[in-house]
């Protein structure tokens, strides 16, 4: 999907959006406008580049991608205020320790 200025792939999953929605209402309150816009759970390719650039690699991405299965393993809480973004906390799914710090963005 297109960014704009990026490229994602965008992430189909009920339970994720339940989980987000449950979220969202429990901070209604404290909600931004861009938090109340909508919500469209992706993982994030490319960001923050030429418009023509990331319409390449779009058109690209298009012809290659396979839609397959993926694992989400938990949730991870940032705090931004003014930059950069720093980790909170990090949850897995169905118990277990909580991780320690949030799960690399790209992993390895």
């Amino acid at each position: 999907m297109s960014l704009g200025y990026g490229v994602a792939y965008h992430i189909r999953c009920d339970q994720l959006s339940a989980i987000r929605n449950d979220i969202a209402e429990a901070f209604d309150p404290l909600l931004t406008p861009q938090d109340r816009a909508g919500w469209r759970p992706h993982v994030t390719i490319q960001n923050k580049t030429k418009p023509d650039i990331a319409k390449a690699l779009l058109a690209r991405l298009m012809l290659e991608f396979r839609e397959r299965p993926i694992e989400i393993a938990g949730l991870a809480a940032w705090w931004y205020d003014g930059g950069p973004w720093q980790p909170i906390a990090a949850y897995r799914f169905g118990g277990g320790t909580p991780m320690r710090h949030p799960p690399p963005l790209i992993a390895g």
